[in-house]
C-alpha cells in the first residue's frame, strides 16, 4: 500500500485516549488449556487495559493459514478504556508474553496458547508500524467475524462500508 488508506487523517489522534470509542479485541489459542488461558487473558485485560463491556460466545474453529489437528478457541471482547490504541497494543503484547506466547522469528502462523488482536477501534482507520486497524484481514476471517458479529453485528467497516454481519455472511461456506 502506498501511503495511508483514505480516511486515515481522521485518526491522526490515535495517540489520544479513546474516550467512548468501541474497541474490540479477539482472543484465540489452541495449545494447552484454551478456556483457562483465555480466562487468564481476560483477567489481565480487565486489570491492565479496561473494563470488559461485553464478550462473544466461544467459537471453536480450525486453524487458518496452516494445518494443525487442534481447534482454536476464539472470543471477542468489547472494551471500555482510557488508553490509546498504541498503548492497548503494547498491553496486549505484554499479556501475551506474560501468558507464555512465543512468536516465530519468521512471523509464520503457528499453533499458540494465546493471541490477542485488536480488531477495531470504533470507526477509526489506523496505519502505524505494528498496528493496522481495522485488522487488515478481518473481512476474510470467519473466526474473527463470527465473534465480532455476536457483540457488534451492525458495526460498519470504515473502509469496506459493510456491517460485521454482512461481511460474515459474504464469506464462502
Amino acid at each position: 500500500m502506498n501511503g495511508p488508506a483514505p480516511g486515515w487523517e481522521a485518526c491522526a489522534d490515535s495517540f489520544a485516549p479513546m474516550a467512548g470509542s468501541e474497541l474490540v479485541v479477539l482472543l484465540g489459542g489452541n495449545v494447552g488449556d484454551p478456556p483457562r488461558t483465555l480466562a487468564l487473558a481476560q483477567e489481565q485485560i480487565e486489570a491492565r487495559i479496561g473494563r470488559i463491556v461485553s464478550h462473544s460466545r466461544d467459537h471453536w474453529t480450525a486453524p487458518w493459514g496452516f494445518t494443525d489437528p487442534r481447534l482454536f478457541l476464539h472470543r471477542a471482547l468489547l472494551l471500555e478504556t482510557g488508553l490509546t490504541p498504541t498503548d492497548v497494543l503494547a498491553e496486549c503484547l505484554a499479556i501475551e508474553r506474560l501468558l507464555g506466547r512465543e512468536r516465530p522469528a519468521d512471523g509464520a502462523p503457528v499453533s499458540r496458547n494465546i493471541d490477542i488482536d485488536i480488531l477495531l477501534v470504533g470507526q477509526q482507520v489506523i496505519e502505524l508500524p505494528g498496528l493496522v486497524v481495522p485488522h487488515p484481514r478481518l473481512h476474510l476471517r470467519r473466526f474473527a467475524l463470527a465473534p465480532l458479529a455476536d457483540i457488534l453485528p451492525l458495526w460498519q467497516h470504515p473502509l469496506l462500508h459493510r456491517s460485521a454481519l454482512d461481511l460474515l455472511n459474504a464469506l464462502p461456506a
